[in-house]
């Protein structure tokens, strides 16, 4: 009887400390080697009930006490996968640092994010920061390929991808 207990016990902790670390929707920060530049693992966890989009930033505009974002959803692609489709797209089967971006529709989604919104960009390389939504629309260049965080409509975060 007691060793049931026990056991039942430590399995609860268990779950209690896993459920708590999936709970968390901050993209994990972890210090680099050299210079202390943290990088992030991206995408970050999904809670239930919410989604990670992975694409470009169209634009993103201030309206009242939010933002609203206009969004190019992709299919980052990596290993075989990423092979084929670049093989189907561009005759060659080359994947350069094994991801292939797919951008089928260049169809835009309109989000909306609130203005205190978790945001994390690129500083040098790898090396992540957080940031502000405001800091982010003054600086949003076609370029860059971010993950999104998405409940419904609405952004819950927003994390720059490293793409070399």
């Amino acid at each position: 009887m007691k060793t049931s207990l026990i056991i039942i016990a430590a399995a609860l902790a268990v779950v209690a400390g896993v459920s708590a670390a999936s709970a968390t929707s901050r993209p994990t920060l972890a210090p680099a080697a050299k210079g202390g530049c943290t990088f992030a693992t991206l995408p970050r966890a999904t809670p239930a009930g919410q989604q990670s989009l992975y694409g470009h930033i169209s634009s993103l505009t201030r309206k009242g006490n939010h933002y609203v974002l206009r969004f190019d959803p992709a299919w980052l692609l990596s290993g075989l996968t990423a092979s084929r489709a670049s093989l189907e797209d561009t005759g060659s089967a080359d994947v350069p640092n094994d991801t292939y971006t797919r951008d089928e529709t260049h169809k835009l989604l309109t989000l909306v994010v609130r203005a205190n919104a978790q945001v994390t960009v690129l500083t040098h390389a790898t090396c992540s920061t957080r940031t502000t939504v405001a800091k982010l629309a003054k600086s949003t260049t076609p370029r860059r390929r971010f993950w999104i965080q998405v409940r419904i409509d609405t952004v819950r975060a927003i994390d720059e991808q490293y793409h070399p």
